[in-house]
């Protein structure tokens, strides 16, 4: 739950946000450790969280802690590019260019995926790219 405190305050990411993009990010899911299959929590357990975590005083100490590592390592969090995607449809399956892609509880899609990259501050678009819809969202656009 603490790693998702962190992608909360490192993106800026309401409750309600936050559990949408935990169910919906992989990048998100693999670095608070969830599998594919696996249910990630609702909005209300970050609040539970929270006040725990404020409660028992540990809210600054962890933070001022995680703060510290970042830095002894020199690296810096900043509110970046995020990547959201979205499946097209081939026009037919026989379209060498197209892919398969299965999402869980989805049917499978025979088709493109076109990323859109925007600014996590302003929210403006800064890259658009179409891959076939098997590409990973972090494999798209910028290395």
């Amino acid at each position: 739950m603490f790693k998702a405190m962190l992608l909360s305050i490192w993106y800026d990411l309401s409750d309600v946000k936050l559990a949408e993009a935990l169910e919906d990010r992989g990048s998100f899911r693999r670095f608070r450790g969830f599998s594919v299959s696996e249910a990630t929590p609702e909005r209300t357990a970050f609040v539970r969280f929270r006040k725990a975590l404020v409660s028992d005083g540990l809210d600054k100490v962890l933070f001022d802690a995680i703060t510290r590592q970042l830095k002894a390592r020199a690296i810096r969090v900043e509110t970046g590019t995020l990547v959201d995607a979205t499946i097209i449809a081939s026009a037919s399956e026989d379209d060498d260019e197209g892919h398969w892609v299965k999402h869980k509880g989805r049917p499978a899609v025979h088709g493109f995926k076109a990323h859109v990259g925007a600014d996590a501050d302003t929210a403006l678009v800064e890259e658009i790219a179409i891959t076939p819809a098997n590409i990973n969202d972090g494999k798209a656009g910028r290395s």
